[in-house]
This record gives C-alpha cells, sequence and structure tokens, in this order.
C-alpha cells in the first residue's frame, strides 16, 4: 500500500481535520466530533434543514457539498461504513430552525438503519423529519425494483435541487417533493478499471486483472452487471448509455443533465473523451444537453474508472439546477 497518510487508523480524523482548516469560511464541526459537519454561517429561521451522511471515502461526496445552496449537514463513518444514529441525531438538532429537516441518503442497508433510528430520536424532540433514498444505479437492480438500488453519483442533483428550493423557503413537504421529482428522473452507470485500498485494511478490496474492466461495478466495489477485456472510451460509452436510456426511458426531445463522474484516479482528459460520445449519442437520439457537469462528484478512494449520470429537466427542476451554490467542493454561479 502506497499512501500518503500517517496512521491508518488516524486516516479519516486527520483528512476531516484538514477540510475544516481549508474551509472554515463554509463548514464547522458540532460540538467537538470531526464527524459531524454543519454550514459555519447562521440559520435561516423557517428555512427546511437538508442533512445527509455516508461513509468516507468518496469525497467530495457526502461532506463537501454541505454550504450555502446545498446541504445544511453532514455525518461521515469511516471508510464505506455509516456513521452513527447518534451523530446524525445531533446533526438534526443543530440544523433545525422550526420547519424541518430532510435526510438525503443513498440506499445502503447501514445509512437506511441509521437514519431510521435518528428520525425515531427526532420525533422524540419534537422535531419532523422525511427522508428520501436516492437509487440512481440502473445496474444494481433491474427496472421494475428500483427500490433495490444503490445510490451512486446522481444524488448530487437531489443534493443540488433540493437545496436551492430550501433555500427558497419551500416546505419540508415541498422540498421533500423536489428531492423524490429528481431520484425520479436520473439514471446513473459506471465502470471500474481498478480497485482501491482502504487504508486500515491496507490491500485491494476486489481483484481486477490488467487489462479488464467491470460495467456497472459500485462505489464500494461491489459487483456490476460483468467483468470483460477493456474496451475504447467509445463502445464503453455506447453500452452505458444504452443502459440508461431504455431505463427510464429518455425519449427524443427530452432535455437533460449530464454527469461524467471520475471514480478517484480518472484524468479529466479521458473524462472528456467520454463526454465527447455522450453528447454525440445524445444528439443523434434528439436529446437536448442543458449544463454538464464534469469531474469527481462521488470516487471510491482511488479506483480507477467513471460514471455517468442523466437528469431529465422540466422548467421546475431546471429553474432550480440553474441557481448558486457554494460548498467546499462545488462552487456554481448562477446558471443562464
Amino acid at each position: 500500500m502506497q499512501k500518503i497518510i500517517n496512521d491508518p487508523k488516524n486516516f479519516i480524523d486527520e483528512m476531516i481535520e484538514g477540510i475544516l482548516e481549508a474551509h472554515s469560511d463554509h463548514i464547522r464541526c458540532i460540538k467537538g466530533d470531526l464527524r459531524c459537519i454543519a454550514r459555519s454561517d447562521e440559520k435561516k429561521p423557517g428555512k427546511v434543514g437538508l442533512s445527509t451522511g455516508g461513509g468516507s471515502g468518496h469525497l467530495p461526496l457526502f461532506l463537501g457539498y454541505v454550504g450555502k445552496g446545498m446541504l445544511d449537514a453532514c455525518a461521515v463513518g469511516n471508510v464505506f461504513a455509516s456513521p452513527s444514529a447518534e451523530q446524525m441525531f445531533e446533526l438534526t438538532k443543530a440544523i433545525d430552525s422550526g420547519s424541518g429537516v430532510l435526510y438525503i441518503y443513498g440506499n445502503y442497508s447501514g445509512d437506511i438503519i441509521n437514519f431510521d433510528m435518528a428520525a425515531e430520536m427526532a420525533d422524540l424532540e419534537g422535531i419532523k423529519v422525511e427522508q428520501v433514498v436516492a437509487a440512481d444505479d440502473v445496474a444494481s437492480s433491474p427496472k421494475g425494483a428500483e427500490n433495490k438500488r444503490r445510490g451512486v453519483a446522481g444524488i448530487f442533483y437531489v443534493y443540488k435541487i433540493a437545496g436551492a428550493y430550501a433555500e427558497e423557503m419551500a416546505s419540508l413537504d415541498e422540498v421533500k417533493r423536489m428531492a423524490e421529482k429528481v431520484c425520479a428522473n436520473v439514471r446513473t452507470m459506471g465502470v471500474g478499471l481498478s480497485p482501491c485500498i482502504i487504508p486500515e485494511v491496507g490491500k485491494p478490496t476486489f481483484e481486477m486483472k490488467e487489462g479488464e474492466m467491470e460495467i456497472g461495478i459500485g462505489i464500494h466495489g461491489e459487483a456490476g452487471i460483468g467483468k470483460g477485456r477493456l474496451e475504447t472510451a467509445d463502445m464503453i460509452v455506447k453500452k452505458i448509455m444504452k443502459s440508461i436510456l431504455e431505463d427510464l426511458p429518455y425519449r427524443s426531445g427530452d432535455e437533460v443533465s449530464v454527469l461524467v463522474n471520475g471514480l478517484g484516479a480518472t484524468p479529466m482528459e479521458e473524462l472528456y473523451v467520454v463526454y465527447r460520445k455522450v453528447a454525440q449519442i445524445l444528439k443523434a437520439e434528439g436529446i437536448k444537453i442543458y449544463h454538464p457537469y464534469l469531474g469527481e462528484f462521488a470516487t471510491s478512494m482511488e479506483m480507477a474508472g467513471m460514471s455517468i449520470s442523466l437528469l431529465r429537466l422540466d422548467d421546475e427542476l431546471k429553474k432550480l439546477l440553474q441557481k448558486p451554490a457554494r460548498t467546499p467542493f462545488f462552487d456554481q454561479i448562477q446558471l443562464k
């Protein structure tokens, strides 16, 4: 294992300490717990609070999206491990401004259990909590069983649009409706080219031979729809886009936002090669692209690979996607 770290047991806390030092104008920790992060600006009375959480190892997911126009708080666990219910509950109390709190998180059993427990504790304190579970990975379960799908990079769009709506002082029910609308209109699939190494484990999480790829791999290394020989970028994109387009389905005349996401060790040059083919396919299908996003939005440590997400837009979603946001890892001005 070759990593620029100190003691592997201190890896997460030292990483968060560095983020807090660099971005104290955006975020702070709650009650001295480095794993509980909230916005550093003053709470806006009556604003719905948005909170998320999940395992570390996915930066900028999850805590990188805490800031104006997006999330109000986030709890993180060890690498690929859920934060505790108690941590989520403390954040819930910290960000509640009297209008309730919306939890947005990925479809993983540990997160579901702990968020459910946190919501129950909040209810005892008189804080209303609603939950939206992102499940955008089309490779992880077939059409008709969407509730079993994993939440992956498409959750970025849920944060962005729900966060913009909450900033407009929408009610808890309305912010939840908007988050669910995003979930219903976003689809993702990825490809992995190499495993990653959890520092405390010190060895790859799975095996992949030189010259292999795995279509549909999860962000924790979960199995995809099959391994095979590494193909050209155009061939990979064609396979991924076919699955995504057929799933919703997306049709001629639709307008979409595209997210090409690097999994941790893929250079931007390769992501633009991927986007080139995505744009060609969408143009041929008569689907218009409104604002693409390229870069690292949901990684898996140093895994090589990428994912593609499509968000189908209508006027309501587009208006909120355009809104500005400013977080430690994401900065957007008002779009036209």
